[in-house]
């Protein structure tokens, strides 16, 4: 180890340990953190319409604060766009995150001084808490690179505005800065592919030890190193890459590729980001669920997904949770969020300590049916299959067809691009696919059994159909994802053009 790593060492240690007792203390945690948001926002525009000043308990809180999406809650952003204080929360936020909504267009989401400390915190945590289990210090003597979208912030009545990962830039703690890659200039691209090759020129010939990313962004870097270092393998290039941190995604579609391309098994970690704030992380070497941030400025609630669009839904705190279902994510936070719907759906794997899997968005299923099919089910799907036919994919997404050719039934659309050589037994891949969301997805079984539903069918599209796709609509690079899931087929019109031809 170096000299860096070894002055860290005892941080690690007293971060694991930290981890431990958030772990242990959750529910406690949980009633803290209720009261102290609370009694910190009975002054606020929201919490005199909410009455907080008569709040006491869960219960009372969820008598007078309805659960509320971004629409719902803009009347409130848009006092705070035009620069009045203390709307959701004290004072004004310090930044305000950019997202992209699907119904509401650009969204706003307030990040107070308050906050942005645990959206900090909580990735050096992981990263700390993760080095210490694995015994990898080492990888601090190294550079780290944050695969981001660009650091440069907007003004919107003097609050500072942009991504999430671009605002976290700002943030990022002075012993780690001198580490970090890419360099601010070149991180401040806009066009991803011309970014992504000015981070492959300036990073080729450094100690990579670390990499964070979504995968498929990761993914289209390596193989950029590869064509410009003109060696196979990560490994060659980065003999002591160790680490690689992702989050907003599924690793598990892009694993084989990605280790093919890494040229040997690196520690992944990964991370539950959001600009609303930090949820999760992975607590363990062995990714067995992420653990849930109890302690870090949010309090949560979950509502069975079955009900989410109920006038009144089951509202559950963490004490009521059960295993193995899925919940959307209800959370309140120091930000000033308020009941407020993430649009994101888990389910605990895990509840001593308190751990998730991701499952999905809530907007993103196919129910065009009654199957409700959802991302956590197409993705195990996936997984099973590549490895039963040890084939690697670069990306892939899935929607109903409604109008098939006269006399067939309807079906459920796979277009896959494949990484290097297509299945040479689509058919079996196909059965296999089917066969999977059957075990996972009573309604679909149901809906398969019962002839309503054909067999699915594998769509295989041209190299860089995704990438094309992606920059077709102006969301190539960055924190961007493709949905794995559309309930229409607008994602596979434009697909069709891309479409491999025998």
């Amino acid at each position: 180890m170096g000299i860096k790593s070894i002055i860290l060492l005892p941080y690690a240690a007293y971060i694991h340990s930290k981890v431990k007792k958030d772990a242990k203390n959750a529910v406690e945690d949980q009633k803290k953190w209720f009261h102290h948001l609370i009694s910190n926002a009975t002054r606020t525009q929201f919490g005199i319409d909410h009455s907080y000043d008569k709040i006491k308990s869960y219960n009372e809180f969820v008598q007078e604060v309805p659960i509320r999406d971004y629409e719902a809650l803009k009347s409130y952003i848009d006092l705070i766009l035009d620069g009045q204080e203390n709307i959701l929360w004290k004072g004004v936020p310090k930044y305000l995150a950019k997202t992209s909504g699907t119904t509401s267009g650009i969204k706003y989401i307030p990040i107070s001084k308050e906050s942005i400390p645990y959206h900090i915190s909580t990735a050096r945590n992981a990263v700390m808490n993760h080095s210490y289990l694995a015994k990898n210090m080492s990888l601090f003597d190294g550079y780290l690179m944050f695969l981001s979208g660009s650091p440069i912030l907007s003004k919107t009545n003097q609050i500072p505005t942009g991504r999430l990962s671009g605002i976290v830039n700002h943030e990022i703690p002075f012993w780690l800065k001198k580490s970090q890659k890419p360099s601010y200039e070149i991180n401040c691209i806009e066009e991803w592919e011309s970014k992504l090759s000015q981070i492959v020129k300036e990073t080729s010939a450094l100690n990579m030890t670390s990499i964070s990313g979504i995968p498929p962004w990761v993914q289209m870097y390596f193989e950029q190193l590869e064509v410009a270092t003109n060696q196979k393998g990560v490994q060659n290039i980065f003999p002591n890459f160790s680490l690689f941190v992702y989050g907003g995604v599924n690793y598990e579609p892009y694993r084989n590729a990605i280790e093919s391309l890494m040229g040997k098994s690196v520690y992944s970690l990964e991370t539950y980001p959001a600009s609303e704030g930090f949820i999760a992380f992975q607590d363990q070497i062995e990714n067995e669920g992420l653990l849930l941030n109890t302690n870090a400025g949010i309090f949560y609630e979950f509502v069975p997904l079955s009900e989410i669009y109920n006038t009144n839904p089951d509202r559950l705190s963490l004490l009521e949770v059960e295993l193995n279902k899925d919940y959307a994510v209800i959370l309140s936070s120091n930000a000033g969020l308020w009941a407020y719907n993430i649009g994101d759906t888990i389910r605990f794997v895990s509840r001593d300590p308190y751990r998730i899997v991701v499952t999905g968005r809530i907007k993103h299923f196919i129910s065009a049916f009654g199957e409700h099919v959802i991302s956590k089910e197409v993705e195990t799907a996936m997984s099973l299959a590549m490895k039963e036919y040890n084939i690697s994919i670069t990306e892939f997404t899935v929607a109903p067809q409604v109008n098939p050719k006269e006399g067939q039934a309807p079906y459920h659309e796979w277009f896959i691009e494949f990484n290097g050589q297509i299945s040479k037994n689509m058919f079996g891949m196909s059965r296999t696919l089917d066969e999977s969301i059957q075990d996972q997805n009573v309604y679909y079984k149901d809906l398969r059994e019962g002839n309503i539903l054909q067999e699915l069918k594998i769509t295989t599209l041209r190299s860089d159909a995704f990438r094309h796709y992606m920059e077709s609509i102006g969301k190539l690079g960055g924190q961007n994802k493709v949905p794995r899931l559309s309930n229409d087929r607008n994602i596979a019109e434009k697909l069709e053009e891309f479409k491999n031809s025998y």
